[in-house]
């Protein structure tokens, strides 16, 4: 059985799905504008929730952190920009990939 964790790298917007301490997929980001930074620390993915709605797209993957999320968007043209209110932004596609490979309680490390 896999042990999950997740990298989110701030600098060049991509999150990293790790097992162990082995990359095993890597997906480009859209992440925090400047007035709302994407937060930087340790985090768990609390919750998952199938097309939530709205610009959340396909899936909503809730972290520890109250508001923040890793979640599809609305608007694909956001992917690899600093747009979002401080959520990590995906491809609805690659958040589907990545909803149906991690649990809940999977760690994740937004880092600068």
């Amino acid at each position: 059985m896999p042990k999950y964790r997740i990298i989110v790298d701030l600098s060049d917007k991509q999150l990293y799905l790790l097992d162990g301490n082995t990359v095993v997929r890597g997906f480009p980001v859209g992440i925090g504008k400047m007035l709302t930074q994407t937060p930087s620390g340790e985090f768990t993915i609390i919750n998952k929730q199938e097309n939530p709605g709205g610009p959340y797209g396909a899936f909503w993957l809730g972290l520890s952190k109250p508001h923040y999320g890793i979640h599809g968007t609305n608007d694909p043209s956001s992917i690899g920009r600093r747009v979002s209110r401080g959520c990590v932004r995906m491809y609805n596609n690659d958040v589907v990939t990545l909803a149906n490979l991690v649990p809940i309680r999977t760690r994740v490390t937004i880092r600068p």
